[in-house]
């Protein structure tokens, strides 16, 4: 069994026009059924914010695996000069169940939720009908946000006029990419990286809604951290994307509240499968704001996990582990 660990990882490096492909094609076998999901169960103990979730899947295609992620998430620890998230990525085979690869680390899972935000970065582009250069907002810089400005930076380069990003804690402007750096400000608030974005991205640890301005027209918000808009934002969003509405519809997510105070339906919303197979968002009106729930399913770790370990055998990288 091959063994990758934090270093390896960053050692084959973040190709996202290749990793937005790998979800891409997870997408395509999601709309065709060919993968298996169970709703990940949340382990809590002592303190409530705390929680360890289970992630197992298979998913199929070209390159089908099985396997499961285990990810601990302990807000506090960034206090105790620890990682926040940690986590282990376990790879089947999938036709014998045999294990062949332990990803021990978080990073992994840092790159396939920017990655499944790239792919929606991309779709939403397809429909945009302005000339000008794009204004991106990020508020919350840990190793979510930071991997959302990578991201960001590879699909839309020059593109972008400028970023805006904000946190309650002081912003490290080493961890902003050369290419970038002179068109990156630090916004002195919330608010100030927020009104004008075209794109506007949630990288928060926030466990309380605080967005209650009405967005940019025509503007993409990737609710990445799920739990930072109030539940009247809901009026003001014309397509609401999910990448799966039992996953996202609890914990107390965005998408729970609006459910239960504002009568938001599945029904109201599209999945991530539609938008990419059925080009829904090349379709909307140029001032249509469109919202992003991703829950973050397991059939996409499996395939960024997947491509990770095909990779590392490419490059002769990672540990063999005996039997």
């Amino acid at each position: 069994m091959l063994y990758l660990n934090a270093n390896n990882i960053k050692e084959i490096g973040f190709n996202w026009e290749q990793l937005t492909a790998v979800i891409k094609d997870a997408v395509v076998q999601l709309h065709a059924n060919d993968y298996s999901q169970p709703i990940k169960p949340y382990l809590r103990f002592g303190d409530p914010k705390n929680r360890i979730i289970a992630m197992p899947a298979y998913i199929g295609g070209d390159n089908p695996w099985a396997g499961i992620k285990w990810i601990a998430s302990f807000p506090d620890n960034i206090y105790k000069d620890k990682l926040r998230a940690n986590s282990v990525t376990i790879l089947n085979e999938h036709d014998s169940g045999i294990p062949r690869c332990i990803i021990n680390t978080a990073t992994v899972s840092a790159i396939r939720t920017a990655a499944v935000s790239g792919l929606v970065v991309k779709e939403f582009m397809k429909g945009w009908n302005n000339d000008r250069k794009l204004i991106v907002g990020i508020n919350g810089f840990g190793p979510i946000g930071q991997m959302h400005l990578r991201m960001i930076t590879s699909i839309l380069g020059d593109e972008i006029d400028k970023v805006l990003i904000h946190d309650l804690n002081p912003i490290d402007r080493n961890a902003i990419l050369g290419e970038i750096q002179d068109r990156v400000s630090v916004a002195a608030s919330w608010e100030d990286s927020y009104q004008d974005a075209d794109i506007f991205i949630t990288c928060t640890v926030s466990d309380a809604p605080y967005i209650n301005i009405s967005p940019k027209k025509g503007s993409l918000q990737l609710n990445v951290s799920l739990r930072d808009y109030t539940v009247d934002m809901k009026d003001f969003m014309d397509v609401i994307i999910v990448d799966n509405w039992e996953e996202v519809c609890r914990q107390n997510t965005d998408i729970e509240n609006m459910h239960k105070e504002k009568g938001l339906l599945e029904n109201d919303t599209v999945t991530i499968a539609e938008v990419i197979n059925k080009g829904i968002l090349e379709k909307r009106a140029a001032t249509d704001v469109v919202m992003f729930n991703p829950m973050g399913m397991a059939i996409f770790d499996i395939a960024v996990g997947g491509y990770y370990y095909r990779e590392a055998l490419h490059q002769n990288m990672g540990f063999s582990l005996p039997d």
